[in-house]
């Protein structure tokens, strides 16, 4: 619950002095906090960065005055702010109480009485809030703190007031989709309505376990809530009425909350009376651990930048306003009365180096020796989602809006498609595939061939019948030896009878389904995948984003040879194009560098323990890999032993933990925390480091640049 504090957060903000992290992400760090008369508070700061944002400024004062509205009753009473500070920050009070998550964790579902009666306290507290004309639009179990004297609303990051339309366009999904409403997963208005469809997800998830709607990727869940009907099994039959009620599609038939209110509670003793023991013995627990627990602050790790750490950058606008697109992923920070933002990809705080936006070609020598770029531009990539595609001497981004093709060594745009989301795109090296479906109509699998120079379709359009080709039924994998591999939804979208998703195998040439087969697992972003000699290896996070799954199958039959799951939280944050393997193993950072054998997924080394390794690389019979306040580490391929590490420079420098190296003749180029540093392969040191906001890199067909692209700009940088 209490982490120590890290060598560079403050000592004090304002007049608090901080003693431990509650949590952190790519927005803002929360902090457990006190005043200089002993009152503990959690006090929420933003990255400075962000705070140069009007619109974000904005958004974090709505974000105060929602938490001053709902008070100490119903939520976590605000003690103190300041969001016009250089640093917006916001204390509260410190909530004795778990997250609703954690409680169910805890214990397991909560018995009935427990169910009703925070319930009613929740329709109470979203009464006062629409009283306001206020709406919380991300109600879910991690935004409510079970407390002894009931529960507490959290986390008023999106909301806004009902009908406002200036900081959230009409089109915008925002919010958490497992318990979205109908309406908001539709980007429509979000009514007061709304929060009582998720509070009914609330409750299921108290009584069950699980969500209404499952779990799996944000288009899946969006499509569930809007058009399937929720899986209430296990919850008290009494209760079933009533939540069915609440999870009508129609706002207009759910009941008010004062409704629920007279619906839920008992009329019977006091909220504690109807908490299970293990978790009163919990909350008991949080107050003492508040006032054992000694201050700590961590030591600077070796190697570590000097240059302030920056959060993730936010979604794709594009996401957000594609009807029933992703959504904006708000995660309450643990131990309760804190608000805390994560970004995309879920990284952790620092994942991406502060942006250099639109430059011009540095000088020709850096000070430090660096090269200079080859060309650089603009960019608008904030999901960062997939790496560069080279086809031919042509470079493709898929960005925030479209998807753009560069001349590999000019840099000078070839064409521009608006259409292809990152999980539509794919290339064989020779031409770029791009899939969609009809607007309307039956469905199908639409796969376009484009000519790599020119973008024009450079074979006929192959379509597949009885497919979801649209952005949430369809992910493309990988094109290789004239197949394209792709994970897609079965079914007739006329009438929304689909029977879930299969792994498919299309010939290029002829047109024809060479393959499919049935898949398990849900359809959680990201998926990596390889042809390997006869082997389609496909890698993705699971659906709960704690490891990840990988798999061989073969590319004539798609008959699966084997499956292996690896403890591996950070994969969640990988793009395709990751993936790193040679003839005989699949490589993998994490908590260690493991080697997985291609015959039988089994693993054949592991490397290291106790330390954070890095996206690996293998070139030439050898791993290279980022370690956490190391640098690069270089092991044998066949048996994982250490060959070389990079050795300390006069330059202090934080790896990037989940961008791949490049590994060149003379340098391997190493992604540090703001850029790309060159490691000398004689001397081992980094010789020189080439600032750049860039995060995935590819080299192009010549081998004599490499290709990099960022949040805020692409990059060719000379490959020695």
């Amino acid at each position: 619950m209490l982490s120590p504090l890290t060598h560079d957060d403050p000592a004090t903000v304002a007049s608090y002095r901080l003693l431990a992290r509650l949590g952190s992400g790519g927005m803002g760090t929360v902090y457990l906090a006190r005043t200089p008369g002993g009152r503990t508070v959690a006090l929420k700061t933003v990255h400075a960065r962000l705070a140069t944002d009007p619109a974000f400024r904005a958004r974090f004062r709505l974000e105060t005055d929602a938490a001053r509205i709902i008070g100490a009753r119903h939520g976590a009473a605000v003690v103190d702010a300041d969001p016009l500070a250089e640093t917006p920050w916001l204390a509260t009070e410190y909530v004795l109480g778990p997250p609703l998550d954690d409680a169910v964790a805890l214990g397991g579902p909560l018995p009935e009485p427990t169910v009703r009666a925070l319930g009613a306290a929740l329709a109470g507290a979203l009464a006062q809030l629409h009283s306001s004309d206020v709406v919380h639009r991300d109600l879910k179990p991690s935004n409510v703190l079970v407390t002894a004297y009931g529960p507490k609303i959290i986390d008023f990051g999106i909301a806004r007031a009902a009908g406002d339309e200036h900081l959230t366009r009409t089109g915008a999904a925002a919010g958490t989709p497992a318990f979205m409403s109908p309406e908001q997963a539709s980007g429509q208005e979000h009514p007061p309505a709304g929060d009582v469809f998720a509070l009914a997800g609330v409750l299921v998830f108290a009584a069950t376990g699980r969500g209404p709607f499952g779990t799996g990727s944000p288009a899946d869940l969006l499509y569930r809530v809007r058009y399937a009907e929720p899986d209430l099994t296990g919850v008290p039959e009494a209760l079933l009425p009533l939540l069915t009620a609440c999870l009508a599609k129609d706002p207009a038939a759910r009941p008010t909350t004062g409704t629920l209110t007279d619906l839920l509670h008992d009329g019977h003793g006091e909220f504690a009376d109807h908490l299970p023991p293990l978790l009163l013995t919990d909350i008991a627990r949080r107050a003492t651990d508040v006032w054992l627990h000694s201050p700590h602050r961590l030591p600077a790790p070796a190697g570590a930048a000097l240059a302030e750490t920056t959060p993730d950058t936010p979604l794709s606008r594009r996401r957000l306003f594609s009807v029933g697109g992703a959504a904006l992923l708000g995660v309450a920070a643990a131990g309760g009365g804190a608000w805390l933002l994560l970004g995309s990809g879920g990284a952790p705080t620092g994942a991406a180096p502060s942006p250099t936006g639109p430059t011009a070609i540095p000088a020709t020598t850096a000070s430090d020796g660096a090269p200079a770029a080859l060309w650089q531009g603009a960019s608008l990539d904030r999901e960062e989602s997939i790496t560069p595609l080279i086809a031919g001497d042509v470079v493709g981004f898929a960005e925030t809006v479209s998807f753009r093709a560069l001349d590999t060594r000019k840099g000078t745009e070839l064409w521009n498609d608006p259409l292809p989301e990152p999980n539509q795109i794919t290339t064989d090296g020779t031409y770029f595939y791009a899939t969609d479906g009809p607007g309307y109509g039956p469905s199908a699998l639409r796969i376009r061939t484009l000519a790599p120079r020119t973008g024009q379709e450079a074979a006929r359009v192959i379509e597949l019948k009885g497919f979801e080709g649209s952005m949430f039924g369809t992910d493309v994998l990988t094109a290789s030896g004239g197949s394209l591999f792709a994970s897609s939804r079965v079914g007739d979208r006329a009438d929304d009878r689909f029977t879930g998703r299969l792994l498919i195998s299309v010939d290029l040439r002829t047109g024809r389904e060479v393959w499919r087969q049935p898949y398990a697992g849900g359809n959680a972003r990201p998926w990596l995948s390889q042809v390997v000699g006869g082997l389609l290896v496909i890698g993705k996070n699971s659906d709960d984003l704690t490891s990840f799954e990988l798999q061989a199958r073969d590319v004539r039959t798609g008959r699966r040879l084997w499956r292996r799951s690896v403890p591996l939280e950070e994969s969640q944050s990988y793009s395709p194009g990751q993936l790193a393997t040679d003839e005989r193993h699949v490589y993998l950072g994490g908590d260690r560098l493991r080697a997985l054998r291609l015959t039988d997924g089994a693993v054949a080394w592991e490397h290291g323990s106790g330390s954070a390794f890095g996206l690996p690389a293998v070139s030439g019979g050898l791993v290279y890999a980022n370690q956490a306040g190391r640098g690069l580490v270089v092991v044998s391929a066949d048996e994982g032993a250490k060959r070389w590490e990079e050795a300390p420079s006069e330059r202090r420098l934080t790896p990037e933990l989940l961008s791949v190296p490049v590994v060149g003749t003379r340098y391997v180029y190493a992604p540090v925390q703001g850029g790309l540093s060159g490691v000398d392969r004689v001397t081992r040191r980094s010789a020189w480091v080439f600032p750049t906001d860039a995060t995935r890199y590819v080299v192009d067909r010549t081998r004599t640049r490499i290709l990099g692209a960022g949040a805020s700009s692409v990059v060719a940088v000379p490959f020695a």
